[in-house]
């Protein structure tokens, strides 16, 4: 249950890399298609009363598979991204705890 919220990138833009983006973390992660969840996010960066362009910005909701797939996922997240046109991506990991996860009431 891989979950990636997308700022910073335009609907149309993530609906392109999503595609080949799922085909590789499928590889990479090794859990099936359907798990994926993408989301875009809305939102718009204001500094100084200005509305700035802001560099995409990835958070992944996912339950902990080591630092080596994480790094893969990241760079993969990152190469689709930067296809997208983006010179700077940032991306954090929130690791979900088995037992505070819930799935129709129940501990997945």
């Amino acid at each position: 249950m891989p979950q990636f919220l997308i700022k910073g990138m335009k609907v149309k833009e993530i609906q392109n890399i999503s595609t080949q983006l799922v085909n590789e973390l499928e590889e990479i992660i090794g859990c099936p298609r359907d798990y994926f969840r993408i989301e875009c996010v809305d939102s718009t960066l204001i500094k100084d009363g200005d509305i700035i362009a802001e560099c995409p910005m990835v958070q992944v909701n996912w339950f902990d598979r080591g630092q080596d797939i994480q790094d893969k996922v990241a760079a993969s997240l990152t190469e689709n991204i930067k296809r997208a046109g983006y010179e700077q991506v940032e991306i954090f990991f929130i690791v979900l705890e088995r037992n505070k996860y819930y799935e129709n009431g129940r501990h997945l």
